[in-house]
């Protein structure tokens, strides 16, 4: 078989983009003896060129000139793990606007502008990748938009979060108040310096936004997601909780029902009997009810340089096997029409 190459520009080098780049380099052989594709990283945009990473690329490959990647016509997909909503968005749709494929992690950019960066894949005929933006290396969407396509979907539920379950398992197995455990996390690096989009929700609103979009149809802002964080949990709630019974967890959550939808993240009780209350610490879980598989759930490491660099690199291996079959383009499903 002869080799195809397929090259590749990378949007930001810090965790998620230093564990894309190992997950390419240590897997490098196995991927292209499954593919018969050689992908390479062939330019990084990285603002701090000095900073010293566990990780360490050719110096040759670093820009701090995202045209670089843009203008640069033997670049195939662009990855862009920049985090943030701006200068993210209008970097990807310009990456688009240019003829590349684009794959992201970064929920905030997709969860405020899905339907303008799922359009603008339509209209550039170009394949827009963002399983990493939900659930770490966890395959929700994959799973969700392939296997599962033939169910009507009635319920998704999860923890989303692995730095509020974290909290929450920390609080719950040894009796401590939330700002001990938020501390221990912050040491630990299960927690930002500024916790602020993990305990109070947004992360997760961000998260259910995305899959509400895929899995009933409807686009429903983060911003309208009815959203409580777990910064009001104490101790004694959940020592009541234990005693009836049930575990408190962060739960996003959206179910169909009599034709309406509904959707909130909150703190929610949960039977120590359902699969979701046996998730502890940094782990990710998704529920999911359709009408013909029944429940399921994925379960896994929703965070992490490598987990999550798996999940990048799984989107960019099928783009690279579409763009050699000549059938790398994306069609935006809107109401269960095409447009």
């Amino acid at each position: 078989m002869e080799k195809k190459l397929i090259r590749i520009g990378l949007m930001g080098f810090g965790n998620i983009g230093t564990g894309t780049y190992a997950t390419l380099e240590m897997n490098r052989s196995t991927i292209e003896q499954q593919t018969g594709i050689d992908f390479q990283i062939t330019k990084i945009l990285e603002k701090d060129l000095e900073r010293k990473r566990d990780v360490v690329a050719p110096k040759e490959l670093f820009t701090q000139n995202p045209d670089d990647l843009f203008l640069d016509p033997d670049i195939d997909i662009v990855i862009e793990l920049l985090g943030g909503i701006q200068p993210a968005t209008d970097f990807m749709l310009k990456a688009m606007n240019n003829g590349k494929h684009v794959v992201t992690a970064n929920k905030a950019a997709v969860a405020a502008n899905y339907d303008e960066l799922r359009e603008a894949a339509e209209k550039n005929k170009v394949m827009f990748r963002y399983e990493a933006s939900v659930g770490g290396g966890i395959p929700i969407l994959n799973a969700l938009t392939t296997a599962l396509k033939a169910n009507s979907f009635i319920e998704i539920m999860g923890i989303l979060n692995g730095t509020t379950n974290y909290i929450l398992s920390q609080m719950t197995d040894f009796g401590l108040e939330y700002e001990e455990v938020l501390k221990v996390a912050q040491e630990k690096g299960f927690a930002e310096a500024d916790p602020t989009a993990d305990v109070e929700g947004i992360d997760v609103a961000n998260k259910l936004s995305i899959l509400i979009s895929l899995v009933f149809g409807i686009r429903v802002p983060p911003e309208s997601i009815p959203t409580e964080g777990i910064t009001k949990i104490t101790k004694d709630d959940i020592k009541r909780a234990a005693k009836s019974g049930n575990k408190i967890k962060l739960i996003g959550s959206a179910k169909r029902e009599n034709g309406n939808l509904t959707y909130s993240v909150r703190p929610t009780l949960i039977p120590v009997s359902h699969p979701l209350a046996g998730v502890n610490n940094e782990f990710n879980a998704i529920f999911v009810k359709g009408n013909a598989v029944g429940e399921l759930m994925f379960y896994g490491k929703g965070a992490g340089p490598l987990p999550t660099g798996s999940a990048v690199m799984g989107d960019v291996i099928e783009i690279g096997t579409a763009i050699v079959k000549g059938a790398a383009y994306d069609i935006v499903i809107s109401g269960g029409k095409r447009k």
